[in-house]
């Protein structure tokens, strides 16, 4: 449980990490008038919800684990079906951030590809590709490590 909760609270902080840094080279972008500072509406929009998100598990996370551990020592049944209920729907929601997040990359390639000559677009379009590339990436990790805590759980004895 322990391992779990650690790597989710290190990972909320590259999600913090990343949403922070979306934001200041949004800034840079509008500050110099680049011509792709357009990035900066896909950038600012999924980067404050990056700092939401990450914000929300890190400061969560220590009281959750306290719970979750005092609940484990006074009754493993309960801890076992309350947090597997938990972890599916966590689970299931990581199938709708994947399908949400491939559909920004397609629409930002797709942008790209076939608007490059709108400085707007094309500009959107880029920071949706690495906004998306970014979250996708950091979401398969989380699911991958919900997958095995859900695992555990399910292996409690009772």
């Amino acid at each position: 449980m322990n391992s779990y909760f650690v790597a989710e609270k290190q990972e909320s902080v590259l999600f913090i990490a990343v949403g922070l840094l979306a934001l200041a080279i949004s800034v840079w972008l509008w500050v110099n008038g680049h011509r792709l500072k357009s990035m900066a509406y896909p950038l600012v929009f999924i980067g404050l919800m990056q700092i939401v998100v990450g914000g929300t598990v890190y400061l969560r996370t220590d009281s959750q684990v306290s719970t979750l551990s005092a609940q484990l020592q006074l009754n493993p049944s309960v801890l076992k079906a309350e947090e597997t209920t938990r972890m599916q729907t966590v689970m299931k929601n990581f199938s709708i951030y994947k399908v949400i997040e491939m559909l920004f990359l397609i629409i930002g390639v797709g942008m790209i590809a076939f608007l490059q000559r709108h400085e707007m677009a094309a500009g959107i379009g880029v920071g949706l590709v690495l906004q998306a590339a970014i979250t996708l990436t950091l979401d398969l990790f989380a699911e991958a490590r919900g997958a095995d805590y859900l695992s555990a759980v399910q292996r409690i004895a009772i």
